[in-house]
């Protein structure tokens, strides 16, 4: 019954967030629990969204105060000397601020945290952007295809899941997929120019000077220092997790909001100036968490995925590599990445190795669907995204997904061709 169910709450879920009938908001809160009900689950449903919601909490936290911290820095001027020298370099042409989105997406992806890549290229190009009216849902797709990558690292959370599953070292997992990676970055450059032209002819090359996107903040010499130094120092604390990162990014936005508004009345104005975007990424968030807490805790997450397993013959075990890979595009979209890499992976593992395939070999086949796993209802990273650029959260799911899934399909095509991933054993 479980796995029945999992299927039918999918294909509402799916079918309601993409048709547009509802806001994803909606959608996250009211098909699970139509859905448990159905299953049978009324009397546990209040402890199971709990569960959801402690298990999101801390992201939530982190977003919300993600947001005020770059919010007030960009009230502050913070990217405006990144604005200037961005306009500077690229003018007011399409292709070249497309480019210039990717390579800088991938530098903040570095920190492999997908919120403070939207929060800090945003802040430097949302005024390019909005200048030259150019596709939203393009920008969205460029920089998903950044953070997709960027979670790879080894310190992004995949590949440490993997690797753990699989009981092998990180370097074994990681190191070979370098190449692969390079290629995806690659084809994020080639989409970048791909889009670009098309905004090109849409809206043509646009003559102007920096000063016309940037309003005359007089912003003093020190604080500026100050604020940038401040920046740094909370991204170095970020990739040394040296504190929650939630509780990073609360001290951060303190400091950056009693430094840049001393008075009272003025940080009561910036946050009321900002209030409808915050509230809009933590509402959205915080409805996840009845989608995760009813899909775990009813089971039908672990019936869905082990379904899956199920229905692979035997007869394909030499292939099981390329299947695994194959798999993971839909699946992690689907389920979380420890229901996929704790759940799953090992009884897909077990049966190749069977037929000569290693386990590092399934670690790297089962990372190939994270491109596409960054598009996630589970995850919540994309959800900031959308409401930065106020954009319809199934109309991005929908422009992306093509994009995100050939990006899949070039690391797995890559990596096949270079040995990394077996195509048969």
């Amino acid at each position: 019954m479980l796995i029945a169910l999992s299927f039918a709450m999918f294909a509402c879920f799916i079918y309601l967030l993409i048709s547009g009938r509802m806001s994803a908001m909606t959608v996250l809160i009211l098909v699970p629990t139509v859905f448990a009900l159905i299953g049978g689950f009324g009397a546990d449903m209040g402890d199971m969204v709990v569960k959801g919601i402690r298990t999101i909490a801390p992201t939530g936290v982190l977003l919300i105060f993600a947001m005020i911290y770059f919010m007030v820095m960009t009230d502050a001027g913070l990217f405006d000397p990144i604005v200037k020298r961005i306009v500077s370099a690229v003018g007011g042409d399409p292709v070249k601020i497309f480019i210039g989105t990717v390579a800088l997406g991938y530098l903040v992806a570095l920190d492999g945290d997908g919120a403070t890549v939207y929060m800090i290229t945003l802040g430097a190009f949302m005024p390019l952007y909005r200048r030259l009216g150019l596709s939203l849902p393009m920008v969205a797709c460029l920089l998903l295809q950044c953070t997709g990558v960027g979670n790879l690292l080894p310190w992004g959370g995949p590949t440490a899941r993997a690797a753990a599953s699989m009981k092998v070292e990180m370097g074994d997992v990681f190191t070979p997929l370098i190449i692969p990676l390079l290629a995806c970055v690659a084809w994020a450059f080639v989409m970048a120019w791909i889009f670009g032209v098309r905004e090109r002819k849409r809206v043509g090359i646009i003559e102007f000077n920096s000063a016309q996107l940037l309003e005359a903040r007089g912003v003093p010499g020190w604080k500026l220092y100050f604020n940038w130094a401040l920046t740094i120092a909370l991204m170095t604390s970020l990739v040394l997790e040296l504190l929650p990162l939630s509780y990073l990014f609360m001290i951060g936005a303190a400091i950056a909001m009693a430094v840049n508004f001393p008075q009272y009345s003025a940080q009561q104005h910036v946050l009321a100036n900002h209030a409808p975007a915050i509230l809009s990424v933590a509402a959205m968030l915080f409805s996840a968490s009845v989608f995760i807490g009813i899909l775990n805790e009813t089971g039908m997450a672990s019936a869905l995925a082990q379904s899956i397993v199920g229905i692979i013959p035997e007869q394909v075990g030499p292939y099981m590599a390329v299947i695994t890979a194959l798999l993971s595009i839909p699946v992690t979209w689907l389920v979380s990445n420890d229901v996929f890499y704790f759940g799953m992976l090992p009884i897909l593992a077990e049966a190749a190795g069977h037929y000569g395939i290693t386990a590092a070999e399934m670690a790297r086949a089962s990372l190939v669907g994270q491109p596409v796993h960054i598009l996630s209802p589970l995850v919540a990273s994309t959800y900031l995204l959308v409401s930065r650029l106020d954009l319809n959260y199934g109309e991005t799911q929908k422009f992306t997904i093509g994009w995100s899934v050939a990006a899949s399909l070039i690391m797995l095509g890559v990596s096949i061709v270079i040995g990394v991933i077996p195509f048969h054993r």
